[in-house]
């Protein structure tokens, strides 16, 4: 198949997959605003994606996450009166990796997940790395892979689902947002879900030293899910970081029932 007629294509189905699904999503559990105050550079937002691309996304890994964004903090000028205006940096179907406000996700639900022990200068390095991937594309070859699935969903065991993700181009000018952000983290050795595995070293008088060590997976294996399952990422609640009061909650309390004293 010539590659202007497979682009053409993959245009025309990146198109369709943005689109809107018809099936119902969670709407967001805090507001825009508590989000924004809460997001610090470095930050991973998880977005549970409202489109048909979303819904095979979440169908292939099993999770509520189906779209990850970074956030980048003052590697670009932000409003400062317009909190929302904060920049995520992400891969999207259409327009490959961009910057895109934060109210682009206002009324979605969104998760924090927030890398520990970090130092700023690492931080720094990792949003750095990011922005050079500015205008690479979309990994079009995976879209073909999912749509499959949206078409026609195969009995697939769990333990391949995750396989299924890494059959991209390969091509590293192309990305989907998952391994992007894997990739800029691996940048900086950061650990999402490295295989840890025994291994031995033989020392210079001969004997074999076992020694445990992590290995990293390819970035192309990661799925947004990921990086809420990591454990080495803090999973950060807006409406909690904000100051949350129970006590100030007005009730309905024509919709409670007491019980009576005995």
């Amino acid at each position: 198949m010539p590659l202007p007629f497979t682009r053409s294509i993959g245009r025309k189905l990146a198109s369709y997959l943005s689109q809107p699904s018809q099936r119902g999503v969670r709407v967001a559990t805090c507001s825009v605003n508590e989000l924004a105050k809460t997001l610090k550079k470095g930050d991973v937002l998880l977005v549970e994606g409202r489109s048909r691309f979303s819904i095979a996304i979440k169908y292939l890994t099993q999770s509520t996450w189906s779209h990850a964004a970074l956030y980048i903090g003052d590697a670009v000028d932000e409003d400062p009166e317009n909190p929302a205006s904060k920049t995520l940096l992400e891969a999207d179907i259409i327009d490959g990796v961009r910057l895109s406000p934060l109210n682009i996700y206002a009324d979605t639900h969104t998760r924090i997940c927030r890398p520990s022990g970090l130092s700023s200068a690492e931080i720094d390095s990792l949003i750095a790395y990011s922005m050079t991937r500015l205008g690479n594309s979309y990994d079009l070859k995976n879209i073909f892979d999912l749509a499959r699935y949206l078409i026609q969903k195969p009995p697939v065991p769990n333990k391949w689902r995750r396989k299924l993700l890494a059959i991209g181009s390969g091509d590293p000018t192309r990305a989907i947002c998952s391994s992007l952000i894997a990739e800029t983290f691996h940048t900086i050795k950061y650990p999402i879900l490295p295989e840890f595995r025994v291994d031995g070293e033989r020392t210079p008088h001969g004997t074999i030293v076992y020694e445990e060590q992590a290995h990293i997976r390819h970035h192309s294996l990661f799925a947004p899910g990921d990086f809420d399952l990591s454990p080495y990422f803090d999973i950060i609640k807006p409406t909690l970081a904000c100051g949350f009061d129970p006590h100030e909650i007005k009730w309905n309390e024509s919709e409670f029932t007491h019980p009576k004293p005995s």
